[in-house]
């Protein structure tokens, strides 16, 4: 087949559509890459050009097509308890202020969300980690919410079936109380056991559309996420974020990740942690 050549002006029509839509900066920078993720797509389904591909994305209107791109360009590096001193920090310092100041309301519910859940890794390493920690305290609900843009992670996710070298980071304990490990055909697998899945709702979301949330969150992962952003869209963002995030609430984001340059009302508490207080 003849070399597919992604011209400027193509590139610039993608890349502002993904910006419009998702919030995703494609800078120049990317080209290649969207090249390469979507010269894929444009193979597979015998399209003769980028700019065909790009017609039948922006006029089809189930909106089918849109999410076959953006779960091409989404890329989806993740792992259980990544950047683990989160979870140390969750477990010492936010669960505990959180759990204290629940005393006065009566509430017994803490609800938390993974924003850019990715294949789930970090949605059940915060639903471990919080069980772990309120072990002894039987009477907590735990709800935790788990959204990403990409339907086929959210596939992987909410399946909670994963490879053995997936977990093979994970203390025995903790795989041995929290895991299943798969027989027969399933040999060289583990699955989440259902308590752990029961306490996590995968869903959907894009963060460029509007929030329907009843109650606020207690606690927001959103983590390696905004890296794709420019400010303008951070901005947006952690606003909405703090407007769904209840009073003393923590807000984490990655560690290669800053909110250092944009306007917000969250309290500083150490690198990628932030309260709103």
């Amino acid at each position: 087949m003849p070399e597919l050549v992604l011209k400027d002006s193509e590139f610039r029509k993608f890349s502002r559509y993904v910006y419009d839509i998702a919030g995703i900066n494609l800078h120049v920078g990317k080209k290649e890459l969207l090249k390469a993720r979507l010269g894929k797509i444009v193979r597979k389904r015998n399209f003769r050009s980028f700019r065909e591909y790009y017609d039948q994305v922006i006029n089809d209107e189930s909106g089918y097509e849109l999410k076959i791109l953006l779960d091409a360009i989404s890329t989806n590096l993740t792992y259980f308890f990544r950047e683990p001193d989160h979870f140390e920090f969750l477990r010492t310092k936010a669960l505990p202020e959180i759990i204290n100041s629940k005393v006065f309301s009566r509430s017994t519910v803490l609800r938390l969300w993974s924003a850019g859940c990715s294949s789930g890794e970090e949605a059940y390493s915060i639903a471990i980690a919080v069980s772990e920690a309120l072990d002894h305290m039987k009477k907590w609900q735990i709800e935790i919410l788990a959204t990403d843009l990409s339907t086929k992670v959210l596939k992987t996710a909410s399946s909670g079936i994963y490879e053995k070298k997936k977990v093979k980071s994970i203390p025995y304990q903790l795989k041995r109380k929290y895991f299943q490990k798969g027989d027969n055909s399933w040999k060289g697998y583990f699955r989440l056991k259902k308590g752990i899945r029961e306490k996590i709702s995968f869903q959907r979301l894009n963060f460029m559309e509007e929030f329907h949330f009843d109650e606020p969150f207690d606690i927001i992962f959103c983590r390696n996420v905004m890296i794709y952003f420019d400010n303008p869209t951070k901005e947006m963002l952690v606003g909405k974020f703090f407007q769904h995030l209840g009073i003393g609430g923590y807000l984490f984001i990655g560690h290669a990740e800053s909110l250092t340059g944009i306007k917000h009302n969250l309290k500083y508490i150490q690198p990628s942690v932030y309260q709103k207080i």
